[in-house]
């Protein structure tokens, strides 16, 4: 019995889900890169980027916060290896999320694996970790028609941003500020729905808060982030231990 009873429980935790039903997946978190994305481009447009600029930055660097700081940076007349520098200490946090995405594409070869964390980012992962509450792997063409989607919608805003940003002159009264903020606080509340033990993972979401919070007095600029991450991901493996 337990031998034929195996079989079943793997489909029941393997993932067939489709490229469109990735797509359909990420239309949830467009909005927030409708609106992130605008801002960022209004911003390179003023540091004084060009359209073919502004294209290539979206497309290659791909980092909402390190595109605002590339952008700042540029304006100011900041050295190459400088903005190099702090958009590479920036963007550390994706390591950590490559990392807890990895072990659902096991099943991938590492060039697979590659581009899946190529086109990862803070969105994609949140939904893709929702997905993931159940299963043991995620479809690789339902990620790719996340990433993708995410990706081209991205550029698209950059692209709109950069050209008609010369005629919003207060993206606050729009709410364009807090779109990002609204998008993390949806995703924060799918996934605790689908969470066994919630009261675990909002602890884990209160210590990673304060830890930002003492993280930023400290004066730890980018680096609050990491330093919040790693320390709220260690507590929660020992009270999910110790519980």
């Amino acid at each position: 019995m337990p031998l034929a009873s195996e079989p079943q429980d793997i489909m029941e935790t393997s993932d067939n889900a489709t490229f469109m039903q990735g797509v359909k997946d990420c239309i949830p978190t467009l909005l927030g890169y409708l609106s992130i994305g605008f801002a960022a481009g209004v911003i390179e447009m003023t540091a004084g980027l060009s359209l073919a600029e502004t294209a290539l930055l979206s497309l290659i660097l791909y980092a909402g916060s390190a595109q605002f700081i590339a952008a700042g940076m540029l304006a100011s007349n900041g050295s190459a290896a400088a903005i190099i520098f702090t958009i590479f200490f920036v963007n550390l946090r994706h390591l950590l999320l490559s990392a807890a995405v990895s072990p659902y594409f096991r099943h991938l070869t590492p060039l697979k694996n590659m581009w899946i964390g190529s086109l990862l980012t803070d969105e994609s992962f949140g939904v893709a970790m929702t997905r993931a509450v159940g299963r043991q792997s995620l479809s690789e063409r339902w990620m790719h028609g996340l990433n993708i989607t995410a990706y081209l919608n991205w550029f698209a805003a950059n692209m709109a941003g950069a050209y008609f940003g010369r005629w919003i002159t207060n993206p606050e009264q729009y709410g364009l500020d807090f779109a990002l903020p609204a998008m993390f606080i949806g995703l924060i509340v799918l996934q605790l729905i689908h969470r066994k033990n919630r009261k675990l993972h909002i602890n884990v979401a209160v210590i990673s808060v304060v830890c930002v919070v003492f993280a930023s007095m400290a004066s730890l600029g980018s680096m609050s982030v990491i330093v919040a991450a790693v320390v709220a991901a260690t507590m929660g493996v020992v009270m999910e231990r110790w519980k």
